[in-house]
C-alpha cells in the first residue's frame, strides 16, 4: 500500500513512516521540513502528492495548547484548512482510506463520578480557585469531590482550548469527507506521546519533552499544578502501530469511526517527572503550584475498542519507555 503521511518528518509522522515499511508499505512523506513547497495548504502540492496513493496518514498539524486565542488564526490555518484542502484534494484524486491524527482533548475534561449524583461534567476551573491551589473539579450539582474515571468514545465532546477545538473540526471535516464520497475514515484520539525524537524546548512539545529537556540542561523538572493530574502516557512506536493497523484494516465507509490510542495505565505528570529523573540521574522535580489556564485536570480514556475492533495493544511499558526516552535524543539536540 502506497501511504501518504503527512507531516511525515515530525515526531510522530516520522515514526509512523518506519512503521509502514517495517510492515512491507510505501510511505511517501509530505512535510514542510523536507520541501517547503510540501505544505498541506497548498492545493496543488497536496494533489501532486496525491498521485498514485492508496491511503493517507494525515499527521500534519500545529500542536500543544496555544497562546489563549492570540494565536486562533495560526491554529485554524494550519489544522482545519490544511485539512480542509487536503479531503478535497482526496475527493478530487478519488482517494478513499484517511488515518487522521485525532486527540483526546476533544473531551476537555475526563469523565467524574459524584458520590451522589453519578456522571457528571464540571465546567471549566475557576482561576480564583487555581490561584488558590484549588485544582480539583468539584461537582457541578453540589459541590462534592468527584472520583476520575475513563472516557469513552461516545462521551460528549468540550473542547478547552483553541487546540482542542482545532483537533475536533478536524474531525468533523473528516467525517463530512467520508459522507460526501463513501470513503473510510478513521481518528486515533492520541493520549500524552512520548519516546525518541520529541521536539525540545519548544512552545509546542508535550510534558514529557519539557521534563526531558530541564534534565538535559542539568536542572529539576518543574511540575505545575501539584502534580497529581492524571494522564495515560502512551509511547510513540504503540502509536505508529495504532496507524498502521488502522491503515490496514480500512475501516468502515461512509461515517468517521474514533479509536481512544492510549496505553491503558494512567500515571500522574508527578509520577513521570519522578520517573523520569530517576532513570536520567539527575535533580528531583519541583512542584511549583503554577497553572496554565485551558489546561485540564485529568484525562484518561478508555482505549479498549481500539484493543477489540481492530486487534491493537500497546507493547511498551511506562517503566521501560521511560528508561529508553531519559537517554534517547531529542529533536534539535
Amino acid at each position: 500500500m502506497r501511504v501518504l503521511v503527512t507531516g511525515g518528518a515530525g515526531f510522530i509522522g516520522s515514526h509512523v513512516v518506519e512503521a509502514l515499511r517495517a510492515r512491507g508499505h510505501e510511505p511517501v512523506v509530505f512535510d514542510v521540513r523536507d520541501d517547503p513547497r510540501a505544505d498541506v495548504r497548498d492545493p496543488d502540492a497536496v494533489a501532486r502528492a496525491l498521485a498514485g496513493v492508496d491511503a493517507v496518514c494525515h499527521q500534519a498539524a500545529l500542536v500543544g495548547l496555544g497562546n489563549g486565542v492570540a494565536d486562533a488564526a495560526e491554529y485554524v490555518a494550519h489544522n482545519d484548512l490544511g485539512t480542509a484542502v487536503l479531503l478535497t484534494a482526496m475527493a478530487d484524486a478519488g482517494v478513499r482510506h484517511l488515518v487522521l491524527a485525532g486527540s483526546m482533548v476533544v473531551y476537555g475534561e475526563g469523565r467524574y463520578t459524584c458520590p451522589r449524583h453519578g456522571v457528571v461534567r464540571p465546567g471549566p476551573r475557576a482561576v480564583a480557585d487555581l490561584d488558590a491551589g484549588r485544582f480539583e473539579p468539584l461537582c457541578p450539582v453540589c459541590g462534592a469531590e468527584l472520583s476520575p474515571g475513563l472516557v469513552g468514545e461516545d462521551a460528549v465532546a468540550d473542547p478547552r482550548n483553541v487546540y482542542a477545538t482545532t483537533k475536533l473540526a478536524q474531525e468533523h471535516l473528516a467525517a463530512a469527507w467520508a459522507r460526501s464520497t463513501g470513503g473510510s475514515a478513521v481518528s486515533l484520539r492520541y493520549h500524552n506521546v512520548y519516546g525518541p525524537g520529541m521536539p525540545r524546548d519548544t512552545p509546542y512539545a508535550g510534558v514529557a519533552s519539557f521534563f526531558r529537556s530541564a534534565l538535559a540542561r542539568g536542572e529539576a523538572p518543574r511540575v505545575f499544578e501539584d502534580g497529581r493530574q492524571r494522564r495515560d502516557f502512551v509511547h510513540v512506536r504503540d502509536v505508529a502501530a495504532a496507524d498502521v493497523t488502522a491503515l490496514e484494516a480500512r475501516a468502515a465507509e461512509g461515517v468517521l469511526t474514533p479509536y481512544n490510542t492510549g496505553s491503558g495505565e494512567p500515571h500522574t505528570v508527578g509520577e513521570l517527572a519522578r520517573a523520569l529523573a530517576a532513570a536520567y540521574g539527575g535533580p528531583e522535580p519541583v512542584v511549583t503550584g503554577e497553572y496554565r489556564l485551558g489546561d485540564v485536570r485529568h484525562i484518561t480514556a478508555d482505549s479498549s475498542r481500539l484493543r477489540t475492533e481492530l486487534g491493537w495493544k500497546p507493547e511498551v511499558g511506562f517503566a521501560e519507555g521511560v528508561r529508553e526516552f531519559a537517554s534517547a535524543g531529542l529533536r534539535g539536540e
